[in-house]
């Protein structure tokens, strides 16, 4: 059997999707997976032995320029000469559901009721139900196996292996992150970024906890923004120190590396969970049903209440969580790394 997953984005939710894949594999180990993705993303599926093919789209583009329009088209309806079986659409969007009907007979997804842009359901032939406000892994496992017949639990995704992998280190591709890890103290990687504003952990106090720590933390970025205010905690603290811009690749390598990772609701720190390396996610106007906590992935949450069918940009209550709280989980979990 051959199948394709349309997962375009975004990089917390791609890492959601893939945990996935080493069950479908394991009990349909004939089974080929080909995966849609935007380009930009891609690199975090690479090297993921559970992946036959990774296609590429660049959707992102028709917002700023739309005449690029009829390419992507082209380019997508090229797949659909790999003839597959069936393809998954498990964003559950308008844009995925045209693509992924443009590549199969066949496709499979949320039923309306379960998603958030309706009119994706009217694209498929087969429709998962699974609540909206469920646990976002649970989800996307769920509307992955479910129409092949195959059943995750949570206990299997609880007893998960690693499944995001890096270029080896024999190939040189992140010999420069040496020179920024250390083996005289613990690394612990900072997220200090993410889509919200409001979704961001004061610049102040994850300076207070590095301090308290008295580790190497070393501070991730992904936009000039980021990268001004990782400068300035920078010169707060001794404890810290900037990353230079890393590529998906890099970036798992140094997590891997890693002892320990501290961040915000966003792609980078669930890349932690997805490689089994302890993590602390810190959760303001989002949900904690968004991740599983496990012995060494923990969450700690604001004090506000999220509603997950419309969530509240201008909820800063992040801000709220104590430097202590993290401290005091931290300590805890650099005990086991």
């Amino acid at each position: 059997m051959k199948i394709a997953i349309v997962k375009l984005s975004a990089l917390g939710d791609i890492v959601h999707a893939m945990v996935a894949l080493q069950f479908i594999k394991a009990h349909s180990p004939g089974i080929e997976i080909d995966w849609i993705v935007e380009e930009r993303f891609a690199g975090l599926l690479r090297h993921n032995p559970d992946i036959n093919s990774l296609l590429t789209v660049n959707l992102k583009s028709l917002k700023t320029d739309k005449s690029s329009i009829f390419q992507q088209i082209k380019t997508v309806r090229s797949y659909a000469s790999n003839q597959y079986d069936l393809v998954i659409d498990a964003q559950g969007l308008i844009k995925s559901a045209i693509t992924a009907r443009l590549i199969g007979k066949r496709v499979a997804g949320f039923d309306a009721d379960s998603i958030r842009e309706k009119a994706a359901s009217w694209f498929y032939d087969v429709k998962i139900a699974c609540a909206y406000d469920a646990n976002t892994i649970d989800r996307n496992a769920q509307v992955l196996s479910q129409p092949l017949g195959i059943n995750i639990t949570p206990q299997q995704i609880l007893d998960k292996k690693p499944f995001l992998f890096f270029k080896g280190e024999n190939q040189g591709s992140y010999d420069f992150l040496r020179d920024f890890l250390k083996k005289d103290r613990k690394n612990i990687v900072l997220v200090i970024g993410s889509t919200w504003a409001s979704r961001n952990y004061p610049a102040e106090k994850f300076v207070a906890v590095a301090d308290a720590l008295q580790q190497n933390c070393l501070v991730v970025w992904g936009s000039k923004s980021e990268k001004n205010t990782a400068d300035w905690m920078a010169t707060q603290s001794g404890c810290i120190q900037v990353m230079p811009k890393l590529d998906l690749n890099s970036l798992k390598a140094l997590i891997a590396h890693a002892d320990l990772l501290i961040g915000n609701d966003t792609g980078p720190t669930h890349i932690a969970w997805g490689m089994n390396k302890p993590s602390i996610t810190l959760f303001g106007p989002t949900p904690i049903s968004r991740v599983y906590q496990t012995g060494i992935n923990k969450v700690l949450k604001s004090p506000s209440i999220v509603n997950p069918y419309r969530l509240d940009k201008h909820d800063y209550s992040i801000k709220e969580i104590s430097v202590q709280a993290i401290i005091g989980l931290a300590e805890v979990l650099l005990d086991f790394a």
